[in-house]
């Protein structure tokens, strides 16, 4: 089976616009098919054996060997349909699967037996291709337990035991030491730290915590080392809850499709039984011998068969698939290239999506009368940040890095876990962090430094405050700020989306209020819902669903699966997006541009057209048929020239798609 890690890596290979049959997607697709039941070996057999028997009847080869090849390709595909067949005459159904046989063998007695192959090779196919759609639901739970850890390091009197997470009772201390993923849900008791919570809440910037802070099982402490009280068991956790969403999204999905199953039993059962009452009732009531009425009931047989209408949608789907596939985007099936047709919402998340997903310096502000430039006080700012690993401190060391600046070298470098760091530069003592931390009974720029931070604070953006000396000698010296900027081309993509008829373009964050409004405000998008856990995130995927129809939620990260399940489309960011996302959506944008979500409407709305007008000759060429033969006595070669003629045609329509441009 195929890993979560080994299949999202697959995907990352296509950072660039991709080429259907380039070596890493062969290889890819190679690598599952290997593994996978007899039947996706068989439908491999079936199209070599379709070929051969087709190179071998263009070159006059002897009819034996024509016929023994057509006679493995037709064992090799329909060996499926036929045990399916029997399955539901078993359980006195009907369904396509013997539908399929029978007009298989039906092209073959009219002799048309390469027909009746294709027919039973792309019926096995959509049989693989299923079962692929399952193994890939599978390989996305399995991403996500992947995120928690199997063994919690519990105190248990004097001394620290490792158990099992599901061992460990409510109330009950575990400790997390740097680098170290949460295991169970809890709140901490002792120590201060910082965690990432990306995974879970989507926050691009390592949460301070201290006693009487909750985290959440999945996230990941940072440089600290804390003690924490369980309070909810492994089951009830924030990450299984996300599981379980997953769980239950995918399989509302797959409902969907019963409708399918259903036409497709009816269809086939109409086809057979009106197939025996041609053959039937002309000898048996109106006294007519059976040898022309078995003839006009297998042209019927062969006019009926869905050969032209199963063609059709691959044809067409797969040459739309194609075409994503050179623009950089990757649908994982036909119905997804179907339905976002009617995308009527777009609902993005904030981090490293509409965003960059990492923060940057946005202002350096030089207070009065510190007597520095901005380039001065990002210097010593940097100077002293350069030794710590938090992602802030890194932020301001590469802006100092692009502007070409010279650090300084610094003694005595401490950093204090949720509040800031300090050391010496030139002899001065040098502090950044927050105010309680820089401040030390300063005053002097005490005042507007506060005032600074209230401003860029209100603008959603993370303020650091930077001082120099301590003391009633010391000095506060200014004010840098830093944010998760937008993507330069989010507000022009919000724009299009509008212009193709998208009713709303959402943002659901798990961020905090004032940075959430802050970057929609930027975008332009129409509603934000910010500081959402996952299942608060699906509860508005749905709730949007309810109000306006059909919803995209384009997503990067693990926090994001559940909505991307829950979601009509789940688009997923192909080069930044983590496993769980990459596994869950049903559509992987590979080169992280947002502008092809535009692309892929309008994609799927030709396609859309391109498969009515398919399926509508096909049918028309069904009903034309059917009416000939019992009206102006259509004979068989006839029925097969214009079943095999109407098959060319439409696959002829469908590929047109491979040129698709918007």
């Amino acid at each position: 089976m195929t890993t979560p890690t080994g299949l999202s890596q697959a995907w990352k290979t296509y950072q660039q616009p991709a080429v259907p049959g380039s070596e890493a997607q062969v290889h890819s697709w190679w690598s599952w098919l290997s593994a996978q039941s007899l039947e996706a070996k068989l439908t491999v057999v079936t199209l070599l054996a379709i070929i051969l028997a087709w190179l071998a009847e263009a070159m006059g080869q002897a009819p034996l060997l024509v016929t023994g090849l057509y006679v493995i390709a037709y064992m090799a595909g329909g060996v499926f349909g036929l045990k399916g067949g029997l399955e539901s005459l078993r359980e006195r159904t009907i369904d396509v699967d013997l539908l399929m046989v029978l007009a298989a063998l039906g092209a073959a007695l009219v002799g048309a037996p390469f027909e009746g192959a294709l027919l039973l090779f792309l019926f096995s196919l959509s049989n693989v291709l299923q079962d692929y759609a399952m193994d890939r639901t599978r390989s996305a739970i399995k991403a996500l337990m992947k995120l928690r850890p199997d063994q919690a390091l519990v105190q248990r009197g004097d001394q620290l035991v490792s158990l099992p997470v599901e061992q460990v009772d409510l109330g009950e201390i575990f400790v997390l030491k740097p680098g170290d993923r949460v295991p169970l849900d809890g709140k901490v008791i002792r120590g201060e730290s910082a965690v990432d919570q990306a995974s879970i809440t989507g926050e691009s910037i390592p949460v301070s915590k201290q006693p009487g802070d909750p985290v959440l099982a999945g996230t990941i402490n940072q440089a600290g080392s804390l003690e924490v009280q369980v309070t909810k068991r492994a089951q009830d956790s924030t990450l299984a809850r996300l599981i379980k969403l997953v769980e239950e999204a995918q399989s509302e999905k797959a409902q969907t499709q019963r409708f399918l199953d259903r036409a497709e039993q009816y269809y086939a059962m109409g086809v057979i039984v009106f197939t025996i009452l041609v053959a039937a009732v002309p000898p048996l009531f109106l006294g007519e011998s059976f040898e022309p009425a078995f003839y006009r009931a297998m042209t019927v047989m062969v006019a009926a068969s869905p050969c032209a209408l199963i063609i059709s949608t691959p044809a067409a789907i797969l040459s739309a698939i194609g075409a994503g596939a050179r623009r950089g985007v990757l649908f994982k099936g036909g119905v997804y290239m179907e339905q976002a047709a009617g995308i009527k919402v777009v609902a993005f998340d904030k981090t490293g999506t509409l965003t960059q997903g990492k923060p940057q310096v946005t202002d350096i502000v030089v207070l009065p009368g510190a007597g520095l430039s901005e380039a001065d006080l990002l210097a010593l700012t940097a100077a002293v940040e350069a030794k710590s690993e938090h992602p802030l401190a890194q932020a301001i060391v590469e802006a100092a890095q692009a502007r070409g600046l010279n650090l300084a070298e610094v003694e005595g470098f401490q950093a204090k876990a949720g509040h800031g760091a300090q050391g010496r530069v030139n002899g001065h003592l040098i502090r950044a962090g927050n105010l309680r931390y820089v401040d030390d009974s300063i005053t002097t720029g005490l005042a507007a430094a506060k005032a600074e931070l209230a401003r860029l604070q209100a603008e959603g953006k993370t303020a650091i405050a930077i001082s120099r000396g301590e003391g009633p000698a010391g000095q506060l010296l200014g004010v840098i700020a830093l944010a998760d900027r937008l993507r330069p081309n989010a507000a022009e993509i919000v724009r299009d989306l509008k212009s193709l008829g998208v009713t709303r373009v959402v943002m659901l964050t798990g961020d905090n209020e004032r940075v959430a409004q802050a970057i929609a405000k930027e975008a332009g998008v129409d509603e934000v819902y910010a500081e959402l856990l996952p299942e608060n995130k699906v509860q508005r995927v749905k709730e949007l669903q309810a109000r306006y129809g059909a919803v995209a939620m384009v997503g990067d990260g693990v926090n994001d699966a559940p909505a991307l399940a829950s979601a009509t489309i789940g688009m997923a960011m192909g080069a930044a997006g983590t496993d769980v996302a990459l596994e869950t959506a049903d559509v992987v944008l590979m080169s992280d541009d947002l502008s092809n979500i535009a692309y892929v409407i309008a994609l799927s709305r030709q396609t859309r057209k391109t498969l009515m007008v398919n399926l509508g000759f096909a049918l028309a060429a069904i009903v034309i048929m059917i009416a000939a033969i019992f009206t102006a006595n259509f004979p068989l070669p006839l029925a097969v020239v214009g079943h095999e003629g109407g098959t060319v045609l439409v696959s002829l329509n469908g590929l047109r798609l491979l040129l698709f441009k918007r």
